[in-house]
């Protein structure tokens, strides 16, 4: 057996293999996978071999649609046949409701370029006369997907990859993971099988590797105790059943009609595929347990649980109401494994956090069907650095550090049984919640705040009324105006008319300081640093010159710096912005100190017209008249201010666009100082202002957003964010953005869109029926009374007054692409003196 590669591959599931094959297809020799059994022993062995082409998260899409595509080329590289069988995917809608939902579906389809068609009821029942049609409304067919022989695949793939060289070693467990600064030494044993189970023999190796990759699957849990990181991959059973033989069927196919479609009734709560003459069930129902939250048991092979047929007895109904020749059909075999879950239902692919050249790609829930891609873009995130998608929606760092076993369980089991639930954009799912609140929680909720959820924090989304009038439903959620659209569009227009209060705690927050804090921080982002008690708005770069994550910068003094970013984004900001200081260390820096104090300091941002006059009410000052004013407090500026008993680190910015300030405290003052604002707010008109009413507001002033606008696919340049880049410096990046160009822009456009619909920041944007670009952002403009919205054209539509069109609803709509900053472009509210 080897001892010194390249890169070792932990895991011989469908995923590890893909990914051996794929490092190896793009250059990289001296590859080896090692498995503690046999390939396919995991969850590959009991998947019911699903390609569901089309997935709503903008990463996976690409991903499923790459494994769809490299699948169907696998038996003429390898001379193995997959067993894919292009039989397409039917999603059936009862509902107008999920047909709104299929409608989301199309438009986003259409940005990755995922072919499918709209079916009525009399054109499925045409089709497949076995159908109860009765009942649905329409759905949605893939024609272009189907199933696969998981066994198969992977098997393919394995060949695949041993004909590019890589070594596979079955029977090799994994011990321990060392790292020496330059190497992987990872400890293995050979497993040999004694009565039925898998126990270590005499037989150790160290393997040196200079990068490793974990894709362990349902042993997710051990592998993290081993690298001594958290880990939210935890199993979920998910069973399904086979079919003895229907007749109807097997008549149906012998008079020579094609395989039926993968059926998805969604409303159902299950899928259903032709097996043998008979038919495979696979529901996705409530109360399936999580299993192994604590590791996977050694004696644990290509085993099953026992199956719970009281558990899917309602699914099992509606599969017989769908397809009424069932009724009398036995059960030939069932299955009850375990599947990988994460708690958004996202697989984690990428850098592991606090780790060098440790690579995961674990918590997949739909692993046939992303294990062609995900080997193909996690491969190109070892070999050159970045993807040609942005992968940060699938990145390990995407979980807050505060994740337990616990909040991780509960939060697998709701992602289970939300699989097949109409997934709302709007939608706010409600385990393990709330996990992390602000001091003034309570007050925010007494004032009618609902609130949502960011990196674990409760956030509010909007402010409805304290007592809801009869038959309003907070919790209303929908693909068009939801119960909550007439509360933020309130919210937005006290922002632009009087004052509001945005509760910003979750904010990421880490301060950097040093003798070589300054030299640090000047390579590292694209902007010029701000002078002492100023502040910038600035960006780290990818190594391909793509945006890695955006900072507000507070200059606090000549070595010390405040630097905030996306709540969301903390830990994985964090892990970032920690490498990069080990390098610079590493390369003869002076010293850099980072600590991260998110949990030490709360944020209020008041914002509107009446903000100053409200907090001169509240301010301590020698000379309170003028401490507010332009002259001592300008336009992206600091300054240590007291507002009551309350020191407060106040910062002239707003996200809104208007006259503001962010006001920065320690978190223990946050009920004093909520109060102490309310104690003198109604008199300015001061309202409190939500999470969906400041995402409106941003887009009216083209403030771009991390993870909508901002992402490792898109530069600064292509952002359009010229004037935050200093061409006249070095910093990580630069060649690398400037050899990219610009691909496309960054526009804002105004919509003259459905009366009852917003864009989600999901959509295609059209010119002559032609797909040129897409949304990223979108909502409600409250300024201009119409929809608003951002995203990616060709440069050379990106000039204001481009006339282009929207898809929403399967119509195509007005979209007028404006200048940036449609609502006060020469920013005069916010720099207004008083």
């Amino acid at each position: 057996m080897k001892t010194h590669v390249k890169a070792l591959v932990v895991g011989g599931g469908a995923v590890g293999v893909s990914i051996a094959y794929h490092l190896a297809k793009a250059g990289w020799k001296d590859v080896m996978l090692v498995e503690r059994d046999e390939l396919t022993a995991g969850s590959t062995w009991h998947a019911a071999g699903l390609l569901p082409l089309f997935n709503m998260n903008y990463a996976s899409n690409f991903i499923h649609k790459y494994s769809v595509d490299f699948y169907k080329t696998l038996e003429e590289e390898t001379g193995l046949n997959p067993g894919f069988h292009i039989v397409g995917n039917l999603r059936m809608a009862q509902t107008q409701e999920r047909m709104d939902e299929y409608m989301l579906y199309s438009s986003v389809a259409e940005t990755t370029g995922v072919y499918h068609e709209f079916l009525s009821p009399k054109e499925m029942k045409d089709r497949w006369p076995l159908m109860n049609c009765e009942d649905l409304v329409g759905a949605l067919f893939h024609p272009q997907d189907g199933y696969i022989n998981p066994a198969d695949v992977t098997q393919a793939m394995a060949k695949g990859a041993r004909q590019r060289g890589v070594t596979i070693e079955r029977r090799i467990q994994v011990d321990a993971y060392r790292w020496t600064g330059s190497e992987w030494i990872v400890s293995v044993t050979r497993m040999i099988e004694k009565g039925g189970m898998l126990v270590p023999s005499e037989e150790k190796y160290e393997i040196h590797a200079e990068h490793v990759v974990t894709a362990t699957g349902n042993h997710a849990q051990r592998t993290a105790r081993l690298l001594g990181i958290k880990s939210p991959a935890i199993p979920v059973e998910h069973q399904y059943i086979v079919t003895e033989p229907d007749p109807a069927l097997v008549k149906w196919r012998e008079e020579g009609n094609p395989e039926h479609p993968v059926l998805r009734d969604s409303d159902a709560l299950w899928y259903v595929r032709e097996e043998r003459g008979g038919w495979i069930l696979g529901p996705y129902e409530k109360n399936a347990p999580a299993r192994f939250a604590y590791g996977c048991p050694d004696s644990f092979r290509a085993d099953l649980f026992p199956l719970d047929l009281e558990r899917i007895e309602e699914e099992y109904m509606s599969f017989i109401h769908r397809l009424p020749s069932v009724e009398h059909v036995g059960l030939k075999d069932d299955f009850n494994g375990p599947i990988c879950y994460t708690p958004d239902g996202n697989p984690l692919v990428g850098p592991a956090p606090g780790l060098r050249n440790m690579w995961l790609a674990e918590g997949f829930s739909f692993g046939i069907t992303a294990a062609g891609g995900t080997g193909y873009y996690l491969a190109q995130l070892m070999t050159e650095g970045e993807a040609e998608i942005d992968m940060s929606s699938l990145d390990p760092k995407r979980y807050s550090k505060d994740i337990t076993t616990e909040y991780t369980i509960k939060k697998n089991e709701e992602c289970y049984e939300h699989v097949f639930i109409c997934h709302h954009p709007d939608e706010e799912r409600p385990a393990a919640r709330p996990f992390k609140t602000t001091p003034n929680y309570d007050a925010q909720k007494a004032m009618g705040a609902q609130f949502g959820q960011v990196n674990g924090w409760e956030r509010p989304n909007y402010y409805g009324p304290k007592d809801a009038p009869e038959g309003f439903d907070h919790d209303s959620r929908s693909f068009r105006h939801g119960g909550w659209w007439q509360y933020a569009r309130a919210e937005a227009e006290a922002i632009r008319s009087t004052v509001g209060i945005i509760d910003a705690t979750a904010f990421a927050k880490h301060v950097v300081k040093g003798a070589g804090a300054t030299a640090f921080l000047d390579q590292f982002t694209c902007n010029k640093l701000p002078k002492v008690g100023r502040i910038n708005l600035t960006y780290a770069l990818t190594v391909k010159g793509t945006v890695r994550t955006e900072y507000t910068i507070v200059r606090l003094a000549e070595d010390e710096y405040y630097l905030v970013s996306a709540g969301a984004w903390e830990t994985y900001d964090e892990d970032f912005l920690l490498k990069s200081v080990e390098d610079f260390l590493a390369a003869g820096g002076a010293p850099v100190e980072v600590k991260a104090v998110t949990n030490q300091w709360g944020v209020f941002a008041l914002a509107g017209p009446n903000a100053r006059a409200l907090l001169a009410e509240l301010v301590r000052d020698a000379n309170p008249e003028t401490v507010l004013s332009n002259k001592r407090f300008p336009w992206l500026s600091y300054r240590d201010i007291e507002l009551g008993m309350a020191p407060v680190r106040a910062v002239r910015v707003a996200y809104t666009g208007e006259l503001g300030w962010e006001l920065h405290f320690p978190i223990e003052m946050s009920r004093y100082l909520w109060n102490l604002i309310w104690s003198v707010g109604e008199k300015h008109g001061l309202k409190g202002v939500g999470a969906r009413a400041q995402n409106w507001l941003r887009q009216e002033k083209s403030y771009r957003a991390f993870g909508n606008e901002l992402g490792r696919d898109a530069t600064p340049l292509e952002a359009g964010l010229d004037r935050f880049v200093d061409l006249g410096k070095d910093f990580l990046g630069k060649q690398a953005m400037l050899d990219t160009g610009v691909r496309s822009k960054c526009v804002t456009v105004l919509i003259d869109g459905p009366e009852d619909s917003d864009p989600w920041g999901k959509e295609a944007l059209f010119v002559d029926g032609e797909k040129v670009g897409r949304l990223t952002s979108g909502g409600y403009s409250a300024a201009f009374g119409k929809q608003i919205g951002m995203g990616y054209v060709r440069p050379d539509l990106a000039e204001p007054g481009t006339k282009l069109k929207v898809k929403m609803q399967m119509k195509e709509w007005d979209a007028l692409v404006t200048e940036d900053s449609p609502f006060d472009p020469q920013n005069a509210r916010i720099r207004i003196d008083g």
